[in-house]
């Protein structure tokens, strides 16, 4: 052979080749982490505490341990190692010591046989309590994180001046994989891991570290992964799984059941929201002040760096001269939250764009129009400083949904007005609205935070023709990234064979499959590492013989920093992604019910490496926004959950979506690799605002709240 490169190769980047895992996911025949065995396999089962805050007295294991078939029966005081475990403080017990602080909290763990004799097994342990009075409301929770933002002046008056407050419930990740892995003790005396997760090595540091175990002594492979949208990120079963492996010598298997699973992740931070708009006669905005609480839960997670996306991305994609936002993240006995896809920009998003349209409507003025006024454009600067660049479409976008073409008349047929086929209306009570938002996410981790993917490519003649093997710890957690990998092998290679190796710990961190980062980052350190092959294959001659080329490369993007602790300023992200939204729905205004009958939505992605995954991931991130605007809401009663399940936790079906009309952008960031921008988040962040302000546009009211249910509508 004398080149590793052809002229033409199928699958490169810009096309959209079949899915590797797509037929087997479609036919139900890919693995998922729940299906995992192991021969002489024991069962893993949870006792979780009923109050959502108290203080252990006594825990009593006789009955557990007498059961037959129980193999272990674990509580804090048989943690080896650190007690505590946490994404950015280790602040959460690997099971509870001394007090419970939140409903749901693991106290004690056990491994039997059958999976039904470990559930009757945890069901026996007795913990006796004294019941403290939780602390539920954000407003008087301990303050994790204060981040305040302050730029240009701060005494700045304006003639129109809007204000609101605004609340967002908390969402659930709702995938539909429960929490699930496999733990098979090693002979050195070590542990691996088969685990559905989104970060491999950010479990791998907190479980090496609780079980007391060199961190190479932990192994941690990618089992299959049904969908995580941020609630993999934190450790769930990994600790316990491992511990009741070590501790009976034989394989644990965990699966949580859709109750627990419930218990088991983090949660979108319900928010509380204080907006103070002013402009000019004009609508332009010469001033925005605005206080984001947001309800942390029980344990920090991640809601540090939650509550700084909140705030900083806070006012929106505006130029605004003056601003004033303070962020707060407060520790509350309520259930954890964390990572879910938007990270905080959901939140606020929903807020700024509420006023808005507020603002719209004290001018007089059409909601595109004043949007359009105040829209970034590049060299403007954000809340912190930071200066955007790169190409920044807002006014754009905004012209593209609302030019797109409109949906068709008001329904005829009963089974597509509000309620549906349950004939609930004749639509005599019926309104159409329109509505619009548009909204701004960062990309990847910020705040300096060391950002980096490892990525190894090998590259060989299999029977005498060229193959590679790519190799990273990246997460695929139904995205579609092992496609994108391998196409990024193809198009710098040139090879038709391309291997994706299973994403294990044996290689460096790929970081979290999070912050829309991930094809960013790790596409990156693949080409790079494809790039190192290349310089080798040159060095060789342009032969490669029968010895492999492999390239191990570490590829990071540019540096981001800390955020000024007292004005908030700071260049703290790595990039910027918008998309905009337009929804049609219909209103039954006596019955309060909602249908959303059209979705327009435009976003820039940079480049589209697969194109139909693009308009996937965006069509799928608006379908979680919608659910969010009038379904999805975890109902909390004193600390407690009470709709643990799908039948009470209502997620949107193909029955709830609407057509789509989806225009893609190309324009390409100059610093990033091919151009790309993350694409997971923005159709998350803008599409609610659009759908609740269509609802306001077709009943005319304010609606400060999501989601919005029917006795928002009705009064009643």
């Amino acid at each position: 052979m004398s080149s590793a490169v052809k002229s033409e190769t199928a699958g490169v980047i810009g096309t959209s080749p079949i899915r590797p895992d797509g037929t087997l996911k479609v036919t139900g025949e890919f693995a998922f982490s729940s299906d995992l065995w192991a021969d002489r396999m024991l069962w893993g089962a949870t006792l979780r505490s009923p109050h959502p805050r108290a203080r252990i007295v006594s825990i009593d294991l006789t009955g557990a341990v007498a059961l037959p078939g129980v193999h272990a029966v674990l509580t804090a005081e048989d943690v080896r190692g650190d007690k505590h475990y946490g994404l950015e403080h280790r602040d959460q017990p690997v099971l509870a010591m001394g007090e419970v602080r939140y409903a749901g909290e693991p106290v004690a763990i056990v491994a039997a046989d059958h999976p039904e004799t470990a559930r009757r097994a945890a069901a026996r342990i007795v913990v006796e309590y004294e019941v403290l009075t939780p602390v539920i409301d954000a407003e008087d929770g301990e303050v994790l994180r204060h981040v305040p933002i302050r730029k240009g002046p701060q005494d700045v008056t304006a003639p129109v001046v809007v204000t609101g407050e605004y609340e967002v419930g908390m969402q659930d990740q709702a995938f539909l994989g429960p929490e699930s892995g496999l733990a098979i003790p090693a002979e050195d005396g070590g542990v691996d891991l088969f685990i559905a997760t989104q970060w491999l090595h950010g479990d791998l540091w907190q479980v090496a570290d609780c079980l007391g175990l060199p961190h190479d002594k932990v192994r941690l492979s990618l089992a299959g992964v049904g969908g995580a949208f941020g609630g993999r990120e934190d450790v769930s079963m990994q600790v316990h799984a491992c511990m009741l492996a070590l501790h009976t010598g034989r394989p644990v298997k965990m699966v949580y059941s859709r109750e627990e699973s419930f218990f088991g992740h983090v949660h979108r931070h319900p928010a509380k929201m204080r907006y103070e708009h002013g402009a000019d006669e004009d609508g332009r905005l010469l001033y925005v002040k605005a206080r984001i609480l947001l309800d942390g839960g029980a344990y920090a997670s991640t809601s540090a760096a939650v509550v700084a996306n909140a705030t900083t991305l806070g006012i929106g994609p505006y130029r605004v001269p003056s601003v004033t936002v303070d962020g707060y993240a407060v520790y509350t006995n309520n259930p954890p939250c964390g990572a879910m896809r938007g990270f905080g920009a959901v939140q606020a998003c929903f807020a700024y764009e509420s006023q808005m349209d507020r603002l719209a409507e004290a001018l007089g003025l059409d909601p595109v129009e004043v949007r359009s006024r105040n829209a970034l454009e590049p060299g403007d600067t954000m809340p912190t400083g930071q200066v955007v660049s790169g190409p920044a479409p807002i006014a754009d976008l905004l012209h593209r949904v609302r030019t797109a073409p409109p949906p068709a008349e008001a329904a005829t047929d009963l089974r597509e007005l509000p309620g549906g086929v349950a004939n609930t209306t004749h639509g005599e009570g019926v309104r159409r609205g329109v509505g619009y938002g548009i909204g701004i996410k960062n990309v990847g981790f910020s705040e300096g935070f060391d950002d980096y993917s490892t990525a190894r490519v090998r590259l060989e003649l299999v029977g005498g023709e060229p193959a590679a093997v790519v190799h990273t710890a990246a997460a695929e957690v139904g995205q579609g990234l092992v496609t994108i990998l391998a196409q990024i092998v193809r198009t710098e290679l040139g090879v038709e064979q391309v291997t994706v190796a299973t994403a294990d710990t044996t290689i460096g961190s790929a970081g979290s499959s999070s912050a829309s980062r991930q094809t960013y980052v790790t596409g990156g350190a693949v080409q790079a590492a494809c790039a190192a092959v290349l310089r080798e294959l040159e060095r060789r001659g342009g032969v490669l013989g029968d010895e492999p080329i492999d390239e191990t490369v570490e590829w990071r993007h540019k540096p981001t920093f800390p955020l000024d602790p007292q004005t908030g300023q700071g260049n703290a992200h790595v990039q910027y992604a918008f998309a905009a939204h337009r929804a049609t729905v219909d209103v039954d205004v006596e019955l309060g019910l909602v249908r959303v009958v059209e979705i327009a939505t435009a976003q820039d992605v940079g480049r589209a490496l697969h194109p139909q995954s693009v308009r996937g991931q965006i069509a799928g991130g608006t379908a979680q926004g919608l659910g969010l605007a009038v379904m999805e809401e975890i109902q909390l009663v004193d600390g407690r959950i009470r709709n643990p399940s799908f039948t009470d936790y209502l997620i949107p079906t193909i029955l709830d979506v609407p057509p789509m009309h989806i225009d893609v952008l190309e324009l390409g960031d100059p610093e990033a690799p091919y151009g790309l921008r993350g694409i997971g988040e923005p159709p998350t962040i803008s599409s609610t605002p659009a759908i609740v302000a269509a609802i306001r546009a077709a009943t005319g009211l304010a609606l400060r709240r999501v989601p919005v249910r029917p006795e928002h509508l009705t009064g009643t």
